[in-house]
């Protein structure tokens, strides 16, 4: 197993854009399984109508494939947000603790690394969004259903934060022998409703 540690500035970065949303419903779309260019083009105008990110921009000749059903933003921070019509999350992957090449004999150490860094990423999630409506972890034997059905399905901790039009969630994948989990980390997205 091997482990990358690095300060939570990418992740404080983000969670400073998301906070600044005021009303997450302006950015809602159909979520449902739609892709192509209308999908795409109608994301960024919602993004941009309400926040100030700049989309990724088209290079000359570009065409939107018919596959694409979310969209990229830079923020005035430098964050990097991905954009579903149900969904943001940020592309941080110089922020936090993670843990990747596990083998099977791993996953003792993977939960200790997990259990020490994820306080860390709940107290950076207060600082911006208050007390968590739910915060809890896989120890607890109503974890599975309690916040939600499944909700705690393939996850070593949980935390959840109400936002106008959306909730934040915050959580870490259980590192599993069988199947076995190739990487684990603290990560996080918005889901819109």
């Amino acid at each position: 197993m091997k482990t990358l540690d690095r300060p939570l500035d990418q992740d404080e970065a983000a969670f400073a854009d998301f906070a600044e949303i005021t009303d997450w419903h302006a950015i809602a779309g159909p979520n449902n399984d739609a892709s192509g260019p209308d999908v795409v083009r109608a994301i960024v105008q919602r993004v941009t109508a309400a926040t100030d990110w700049k989309p990724w921009p088209l290079a000359p000749g570009e065409k939107i494939d018919r596959a694409v059903a979310s969209w990229g933003f830079t923020t005035k921070r430098g964050s990097t947000i991905i954009v579903f019509p149900g969904m943001a999350f940020a592309d941080a992957p110089d922020s936090g603790w993670c843990a990747y090449q596990l083998g099977p004999d791993d996953t003792a150490e993977a939960e200790a690394g997990l259990d020490a860094h994820w306080p860390d990423h709940v107290a950076l999630a207060r600082k911006y969004f208050g007390e968590p409506v739910y915060v809890s972890d896989d120890s607890n034997p109503n974890f599975l259903d309690e916040w939600g059905p499944g909700a705690g399905a393939d996850k070593r901790h949980l935390a959840t934060w109400p936002l106008n039009g959306a909730h934040l969630r915050l959580f870490t994948t259980k590192p599993s022998r069988d199947p076995l989990t190739a990487a684990v980390g603290v990560n996080y997205a918005i889901y819109i409703d």
